[in-house]
C-alpha cells in the first residue's frame, strides 16, 4: 500500500515538474519563469526524496543537498538579474 501511495505521488510530481516546464517555456514574464524554476528543483527534491523511501536508502542525500544549494543560488541570481539587469556588481572605485 505505502509503494502504491509512493508511485501515484512520483507520477503527480512528475506531471507538475511537465507543467512547471511549460511555465518556464511560456511565461508572460520574467518572474513567472523564475519562480517555475524553483518550483521545478523543489520538486526534483521531493522526488529524490521519494525515491530514497523506496529504496530504503540514505545514497541520495547528498544529491538533494546540492540540488537545494544549486536552486537557491539560481533564484537568487535570476532575482538580481531581473531587478537590476547585472548578477555580479563591479565597481571600479
Amino acid at each position: 500500500m505505502l509503494e502504491l501511495s509512493l508511485t501515484i505521488a512520483l507520477i503527480i510530481m512528475a506531471l507538475s515538474i511537465l507543467v512547471c516546464f511549460i511555465r518556464v517555456v511560456k511565461g508572460p514574464t520574467m518572474s513567472d519563469r523564475v519562480v517555475a524554476l524553483d518550483t521545478v528543483g523543489i520538486t526534483l527534491i521531493g522526488i529524490i526524496g521519494i525515491v530514497m523511501i523506496i529504496q530504503n536508502t540514505l545514497a541520495y542525500a547528498d544529491v538533494i543537498l546540492v540540488i537545494a544549494i544549486l536552486a537557491f543560488i539560481g533564484s537568487v541570481a535570476l532575482a538580481k538579474f531581473i531587478e537590476g539587469g547585472v548578477v555580479f556588481d563591479r565597481d571600479h572605485n
